[in-house]
């Protein structure tokens, strides 16, 4: 029983992970219906950047401490990646669609964008992996023989703020309305007064941020960096935001948190070996029920 709760406890901090990255999907999908693939890399850069911001913030020349470094790394790393997703939005996928192309033109540019990103770090970067300083003072706090650091605490805490906060944000604000408008008709949008643009801009900001928080929990987890970090993890959250229902915030965290319990139970009662396997085909048969996911519902097509 205790090796089940433990695994519990681990299958929640790399949910969060999922659970970050597929919010981003799910925002930017929800209101442009449009499936950003390049968000993975985002993932990644955002820890590369959080890497770069805290090595300069510990250098000698300013000698901040670690927790100064650490309040200052969260939303600097949330600053500049959402910059770096605002400018995708910009350079990649905002001329596509103001002419007029076919969605899955699109889809194929942010492919690319992906595949820029991770190939574009190699060449500055170089193969070599580097290793994001220590942040954090490492405490264990042991719960009747479960294990629990005080980092996993705060991944975790992490995922479920934003969660609330995302949800908020879309469900009871100004601008959360308009996010929603956009998905319903944004043709009709600019003719209410609302700027398009700035609709989109303000999706990407909040998506890429999230992403780039995921990114420094994760190099703070797993302090190893490498430029392809992003490509497997930003793919298996794509499938568990399909899974809970892509477009809607709640099924991107919960679908971030199953495919997690799965893999993780996998892993520690058979063969590693079989992870992908068993937790592919669980998520193939609730897709094969649910075709539009758990908290996803059947839309028309207007004509």
């Amino acid at each position: 029983m205790e090796l089940f709760l433990q695994q519990c406890v681990n299958a929640l901090q790399w949910g969060s992970f999922y659970a970050l990255i597929a919010l981003g999907y799910t925002l930017v999908y929800g209101v442009l219906r449009l499936i950003n693939f390049a968000h993975g890399d985002i993932f990644m850069v955002g820890a590369y950047i959080a890497f770069f911001v805290s090595t300069a913030l510990l250098a000698p020349g300013l000698g901040l401490s670690r927790e100064w470094t650490l309040a200052l790394t969260i939303p600097l790393t949330m600053i500049l990646t959402s910059l770096v997703g605002v400018t995708l939005e910009r350079i990649a996928y905002r001329p596509l669609m103001r002419k007029g192309a076919h969605r899955l033109y699109v889809v194929v540019t942010a492919l690319m964008c992906g595949l820029v990103l991770e190939n574009g770090n190699l060449a500055l970067l170089g193969a070599s992996r580097k290793t994001l300083p220590p942040l954090l003072e490492k405490n264990v706090y042991d719960f009747g023989g479960i294990a629990v650091t005080n980092l996993k605490l705060w991944v975790i805490f992490a995922a479920a703020l934003v969660f609330f906060v995302l949800h908020f944000v879309v469900t009871k604000t100004r601008i959360g309305m308009a996010m929603r408008a956009v998905s319903w008709d944004k043709f009709a949008l600019p003719l209410m007064g609302i700027p398009l643009d700035s609709v989109i801009v303000f999706t990407f900001t909040l998506g890429s941020g999230v992403a780039g928080l995921g990114g420094m929990l994760f190099a703070m987890s797993y302090p190893v960096l490498e430029p392809y970090m992003g490509a497997m993890t930003g793919w298996k959250a794509f499938i568990a935001a399909v899974v809970g229902g892509i477009g809607d915030i709640r099924g991107a965290f919960v679908g971030g948190f199953l495919l997690a319990f799965v893999e993780i139970m996998v892993a520690a009662f058979l063969p590693s070996t079989f992870r992908d396997l068993f937790a592919f085909s669980i998520l193939l048969l609730i897709l094969w029920r649910r075709p539009t996911g758990i908290f996803g519902k059947p839309q028309t097509t207007k004509i």
